[in-house]
């Protein structure tokens, strides 16, 4: 198990849907291991009642239907499916019309999704996903990327409170994955995923969506930082090294 883990945070998440499901082929008795801790690229779905798209993941799912964070209603039908209470559905309402705002001003369009329910411990848990796609067929498309994918995945634990106190914990992930093309350089592609995790408790005295809010606003801060070090830094390193730029080599050339 360890070493599918392994080789799952290697691969590229343009990949990670056809690793995953060889490695549930020969790992079945740990599908539900692998299922929630291996996170893959986001798909989209169109709410026709509302005409608004939506993210599908793990945590809209039951069985083959994912719920609607636009009409609460799961897609295909299904009569049994779980959903928030009333109380925790007004606040998952009210954090879809926030984070949407969130996305445009950070992203610039792309498409997100909240999920909240209820956990074992008189608390809940949320989910804030948001999907930008710069490929060339969609409006995304800036200079020569050809093709261009972030998928955030924040999930945060909030625990019961406790004198006006509440523990937050929030887990995120980010996939990454672009590829460029033009003449001088030819095609390049870049993809990756990171995951971090913080822990804090906070004073609910403005509510939930206000401390959520600053804790994926900081979070998402510093995975861009470590993506630009990590992926953009560590590549820009590596291509120098082997490919000189060419006011470098000028430099190095003896006088004659």
């Amino acid at each position: 198990m360890e070493g599918a883990m392994d080789l799952i945070r290697r691969i590229s998440p343009n990949e990670s849907e056809t690793a995953l499901s060889a490695l549930l082929s020969l790992l079945p008795h740990h599908s539900s291991h692998l299922l929630s801790q291996v996170d893959q690229p986001l798909q989209v779905f169109c709410d026709l009642d509302f005409g608004k798209e939506f993210i599908l993941c793990e945590y809209n799912r039951d069985a083959d239907s994912y719920r609607s964070p636009w009409s609460n209603k799961y897609h295909p039908p299904l009569e049994d499916g779980p959903c928030p209470s009333d109380d925790l559905r007004k606040l998952e309402v009210e954090a879809n019309d926030i984070f949407a705002i969130y996305r445009d001003q950070y992203y610039e369009g792309g498409i997100s999704s909240v999920y909240m329910w209820e956990d074992d411990n008189d608390g809940f848990v949320a989910c804030f996903l948001i999907k930008k796609d710069g490929s060339k067929t969609w409006h995304g498309r800036r200079g020569c990327l050809q093709e261009g994918a972030w998928d955030a995945i924040h999930v945060i634990e909030v625990g019961a409170q406790e004198e006006g106190i509440a523990h937050y914990c929030l887990t995120s992930t980010v996939m990454l994955s672009l590829t460029t093309s033009d003449k001088p350089t030819g095609t390049f592609n870049l993809s990756g995923s990171i995951r971090r995790q913080m822990s804090v408790d906070l004073s609910v005295a403005e509510g939930h969506l206000c401390n959520m809010g600053r804790m994926i606003e900081e979070m998402e801060s510093k995975l861009r930082n470590s993506l630009d070090q990590v992926y953009f830094g560590k590549t820009k390193e590596m291509v120098f090294t082997l490919r000189p730029p060419p006011e470098g080599v000028q430099l190095r050339l003896p006088d004659c």
